[in-house]
């Protein structure tokens, strides 16, 4: 076969590729995440003496107490940290009483106060949050609050606040250790979503 041959058969050849990658189908795959087992769920009672408060916790979380809360020092020990290491999520609750401080420099924690500073908290993700939706508690148990659903890529996707109006007042922040991105923890805040739910209806206020 002459060189000019060898070069008609090859120029054939390549356009022959050229015409099926053009007819071929090309289906781009869809972006995805880690696929996550998650646990059944099942529960324990958090009932420790001293503390004003009792609820329900999920057995794969562990409970330490909190010595800081984002640069802010506890008032009271009865500030605590619901952890869970296989989602690298943690429920930081913060509790403190209505009534006067004991440094009297401070204002008084008034319900009117406490209940501001939660809104405060919560609606500074508002230049991160797609919407924030608050719904009222009211528990079998007669505890009462508002529960935050924060929208969009905000540090935080779920908060709440439980209160006697008189005498306690608590509240829970639900944060990731992870750079917030709504589409891949979706799955993930579901899942805890019912923890807090379970928490939050379980919640007693105790006699101190």
């Amino acid at each position: 076969m002459s060189r000019f041959s060898h070069r008609l058969t090859f120029i054939f050849a390549f356009a022959c590729c050229c015409l099926l990658a053009c007819n071929s189908t090309y289906t781009p795959k869809r972006k995805g995440y880690f696929k996550i087992d998650f646990p059944p769920h099942e529960y324990q009672t958090f009932d420790q003496p001293g503390y004003p408060y009792t609820f329900d916790y999920p057995v794969y979380a562990s409970i330490a107490r909190d010595s800081s809360f984002f640069d802010t020092v506890p008032e009271n020990p009865y500030w605590i940290n619901i952890n869970f290491p296989r989602f690298g999520a943690t429920i930081y609750i913060s509790y403190k009483d209505i009534g006067p401080q004991k440094n009297p420099k401070e204002p008084n924690n008034t319900f009117d106060k406490l209940r501001d500073d939660a809104f405060k908290m919560t609606y500074k993700h508002t230049y991160k949050a797609s919407s924030i939706q608050p719904s009222v508690i009211q528990t079998p148990n007669g505890v009462g609050g508002i529960f935050f659903i924060v929208g969009g890529n905000a540090a935080t996707a779920q908060q709440f606040y439980l209160t006697d109006t008189t005498r306690h007042f608590l509240r829970g922040a639900l944060y990731f250790d992870t750079t917030p991105n709504e589409d891949s923890l979706a799955i993930v805040n579901h899942f805890l979503q019912q923890d807090l739910t379970q928490l939050i209806n379980t919640f007693k206020w105790k006699n101190k």
